[in-house]
């Protein structure tokens, strides 16, 4: 057991360093952003099947994440276009304090859902950290490459 609980904890520690050190690489690359984030979700995912989880078991988490930070990423794109870093930060807290909110609804419907269909989706630590992770990455990597896209 505690032998699980330190691979889980290293595994979510290694997946935070890989992130962190791959975002600050891209960061003067604003266009390939997204698709670096999308990609670093896929690689968190993928990380779960070290220890023979399947990827499905996470959807409530990745739908919270992916709720949560899509709506973040827009909410602090407007607030940066229009105020600038202060407008950038009040769009980000304010959008993640509404978005858990509303991604909670679907993170608990997709358990329920699950659990209907017996799909066993008990929250683990690996299980919740990845998935939410990989979750945020995604919506806000989807967002950001709409932003590319459009160029607002």
């Amino acid at each position: 057991m505690k032998e699980k609980f330190f691979l889980s904890i290293l595994n979510i520690l290694v997946l935070c360093v890989v992130i962190t050190g791959i975002s600050i690489y891209f960061l003067d690359k604003a266009q390939w952003m997204g698709y670096v984030m999308i990609i670093l979700a896929a690689i968190s995912l993928v990380s779960l099947l070290l220890f023979k989880i399947k990827i499905k078991t996470t959807l409530p988490d990745v739908f919270f994440g992916i709720i949560d930070n899509g709506i973040l990423a827009i909410l602090a794109i407007f607030g940066g276009h229009f105020a600038g870093v202060t407008g950038a930060i009040l769009g980000g807290v304010v959008g993640n304090a509404i978005t858990d909110g509303i991604a909670g609804i679907f993170e608990g419907g997709t358990a329920e859902s699950l659990r209907s269909r017996m799909i066993l989706e008990e929250r683990t630590i690996l299980k919740s950290a990845v998935g939410k992770m990989a979750g945020c990455l995604l919506g806000a990597g989807i967002i950001l490459v709409i932003d590319s896209l459009i160029k607002f």
